[in-house]
């Protein structure tokens, strides 16, 4: 006997093309329920510049994976697929449609995919290294290569996986 497969619908594109909207009339139409993949949406507090919907928006569609983490906890793509398979697993328990929606695509292609991320070694001392020079320079630049006209920064962020690690030989930190 062959298993069928639980249907899901997948939703994507840039930000503010249409993509909240359609996804609600989709739900509504098809009994579904919405898993945001986008990398602000999951944030508490941050609905300035992520065009994160707001409750009153959502019409009664449950959405997963919105305002469910504090700003200072770690989101990535392990942490999404986790987090979304949760989701899909209660969405089609409740006889729902999954619909992922969201324009990081490398979080949908993980999620879709099962591609593994392995935890990978880092360089812990170093790192910490990055966390104090954070805390007392804000922040850390690559030198642009000769002939650039675009310097390379990143900012430093405190938790872990958002920092730019560099070879601490070519790091130079902001005045």
């Amino acid at each position: 006997m062959t298993m069928k497969p639980n249907p899901m619908v997948i939703l994507t594109g840039p930000t503010a093309v249409g993509k909240t909207a359609l996804s609600i009339a989709l739900a509504k139409k098809i009994n579904g329920a919405i898993i945001s993949a986008d990398s602000m949406q999951v944030y508490k507090y941050m609905d300035i510049g992520s065009a994160k919907i707001m409750p009153e928006e959502m019409d009664g569609v449950r959405h997963y994976l919105v305002d469910e983490l504090d700003p200072s906890d770690e989101f990535h793509v392990v942490r999404f697929v986790e987090m979304a398979k949760q989701a899909l697993k209660e969405i089609t328990a409740n006889g729902q449609i999954p619909i992922v929606v969201g324009g990081t695509g490398f979080y949908i292609q993980a999620l879709l995919y099962d591609i593994d991320f392995t935890e990978q070694e880092c360089d812990s001392a170093y790192r910490r290294q990055l966390e104090e020079l954070a805390e007392t320079r804000g922040k850390i630049h690559a030198p642009a290569a000769e002939g650039d006209t675009l310097e390379l920064a990143g900012e430093i962020l405190r938790h872990g996986e958002r920092i730019l690690e560099m070879d601490a030989d070519h790091a130079v930190p902001s005045e």
